[in-house]
């Protein structure tokens, strides 16, 4: 009973993910192998112990989303799997003379902080189950302390060997684990305010995944400023690389508004205290609530924001004339897309709007045309126009973010009507306080996209998300609800037949695709392509997480080897 309670099948899965991650390292990247076999190993421990304490479950300490597993394995492993992948993928632009070491370097420092806060916070984890747990001696617990003290030694050996200074050494490792410590603070905050909104693995993606942003910025923005710290010298010079508009332009606009509510939060609470008076109750204090917010809004969006973008990119003209200049540099296609954009959008939206208010078709098929629409919106933009949808995916990402602060804060006069039309499209993974699903998709879409800027030798890549949700996911639900006998499991819902249906449905796009995408040089090896599909769609079968934020960035790591 323990060895079946051991081999599940997303760890399985998630395992043979990482082992073909860690068999296709060349020998120059020898520390970031070793590193992410003992992340893997760490965190499959602590995730089994988790799993398996009875003494102190899990809801002792936080309040997770009903029905799923805990999945720390899986959230743990993804982000640093792509950072390897990205750079199995530098180290072959740097040996084809494609792109330069400093880029490598680049790589190599956010993988170092990647996988060193998921590191921290495993090692959280594993420290307040411990000290609850009565079996402090057990297997698990050894070998997780094993991996927590190995981990930071090749962590050590790894940036002493790189440089005989202990002063770089130190300052490194103090830039890694003030990210760790950061990722600890963000996901016990994240955990308490959106209570059973998440299991610990989709908090913890999502947690490295801010702090690594936010760390991106801080870092970006200090080496602009020429900062006065020593750190920044050594720590920032990788971060010095020259980026696109279009980048500085979405870190901007998605961190503004990432940080909005905690200074509105705080406007309010300064308001209260000179005025006397609550902004909470009364229809009139909601009324000068809402103006609040939408002046302070408008102060982030119009004046904070560009000006952070102009301190670390040099614009000659305000970020947003510079947006519209974009636009309008290739008018007939850009704008020809948008209205494209828009009528897909419009039609799609009253449409299943419609219907969900007044069919009896299940949620979740009826949440599958909206995956399709992806896919005829974004595969044409993405071989027509890929710089402009990247700026696109930022602008749509910018408008979720308001809506849903909007939402949550019941902003008026579009809170209260933006929450009853969310709610037609909600299923079990989505609750009043947070909505996430359309944030998933989206970026499950956008972020293979993003991170193939730059030097990209797997035409497939960009295509991940679009691949794996659009079709894939899509394709594996209709079949499986519709002709599906046999199941995965006795409890579970995914069937034989759907997970057949959405491998099949994406190797036969990816046939189509790739003589429009390859360059002559280019030949696809189809064992790769068909074990990366697989792997994606039996994660797609067996894992209780939020399949939208990590089928894509499996596939895509895979994609990239």
């Amino acid at each position: 009973m323990a060895s079946s309670s051991f081999l599940t099948g997303e760890r399985a899965v998630v395992a043979l993910f990482i082992a073909r991650i860690v068999f296709s390292l060349p020998q120059s990247l020898l520390f970031e192998s070793l590193s992410l076999s003992l992340l893997s190993l760490l965190a499959l421990s602590v995730e089994i112990s988790v799993d398996a304490s009875a003494s102190v479950p899990l809801s002792h300490f936080f309040k997770t989303r009903p029905g799923a597993s805990s999945g720390i394995f899986l959230g743990a492993v993804t982000l640093p799997g792509v950072m390897v992948s990205k750079l199995i993928q530098m180290s072959r632009a740097v040996s084809l003379n494609q792109s330069g070491s400093e880029e490598l370097k680049n790589l190599q420092l956010l993988y170092w902080v990647t996988s060193a806060s998921c590191y921290t916070v495993l090692a959280y984890l594993w420290f307040i189950f411990y000290h609850q747990s009565d079996s402090k001696n057990c297997a698990t617990s050894q070998c997780s302390l094993s991996c927590i003290a190995l981990y930071f030694g090749v962590c050590c050996v790894s940036f002493a060997v790189e440089s005989h200074s202990g002063w770089y050494t130190a300052a490194n490792l103090l830039w890694l684990f003030s990210h760790g410590y950061a990722a600890v603070k963000l996901i016990q905050k994240i955990l308490h305010t959106f209570p059973a909104c998440a299991s610990i693995g989709e908090t913890l993606l999502v947690t490295v995944g801010l702090v690594i942003y936010f760390g991106d910025m801080l870092a970006c923005t200090a080496a602009k400023s020429h900062g006065y710290f020593a750190v920044s010298k050594v720590v920032t010079v990788p971060y010095g690389i020259q980026r696109s508009e279009v980048s500085v332009i979405i870190q901007g606009l998605i961190i503004g508004l990432l940080v909005f509510p905690m200074l509105f939060k705080y406007v309010l609470q300064i308001l209260e205290r000179v005025s006397l008076a609550s902004f909470r109750d009364t229809v009139d204090n909601h009324m000068r609530r809402s103006f609040v917010f939408y002046i302070s809004l408008a102060c982030v969006l119009i004046i904070a924001v560009p000006s952070w973008m102009q301190l670390v990119q040099d614009f000659h003209v305000h970020p947003f004339l510079w947006v519209l200049d974009f636009v309008l540099s290739e008018p007939l296609k850009r704008l020809s897309l948008c209205i494209y954009w828009l009528v897909v959008i419009y039609v799609s939206v009253i449409r299943f709007y419609n219907i969900s208010k007044s069919s009896k078709i299940e949620r979740i098929l009826l949440r599958k045309y909206y995956h399709l629409m992806a896919v005829s919106m974004f595969v044409p933009a993405l071989i027509l126009q890929p710089k402009f949808l990247d700026l696109a995916f930022g602008a749509a990402l910018a408008v979720f973010l308001m809506l849903e602060i909007i939402r949550i804060w019941r902003i008026w006069p579009l809170g209260q009507l933006v929450h009853q039309f969310m709610n037609a499209f909600t299923d079990h993974r989505d609750t009043d306080l947070l909505v996430v699903s359309h944030f998933s998709l989206l970026l499950g879409c956008a972020l293979p996209i993003w991170l193939s800027s730059g030097f990209n030798d797997r035409p497939l890549a960009p295509f991940a998300g679009i691949l794996s949700l659009g079709i894939g996911d899509t394709m594996a639900s209709v079949v499986g609800y519709k002709y599906g006998v046999l199941r995965w499991s006795k409890t579970g819902k995914k069937t034989i037949e759907g997970t057949a249906a959405g491998i099949t449905s994406v190797l036969a796009a990816c046939s189509i695709l790739l003589p429009l995408l390859a360059t002559t040089r280019y030949v696809q090896n189809w064992f790769s392509l068909l074990f990366a599909v697989t792997i994606s769609g039996l994660l797609e079968a067996y894992t209780a997480q939020l399949d939208n934020a990590f089928i894509p960035l499996v596939f895509y790591s895979l994609l990239c080897l």
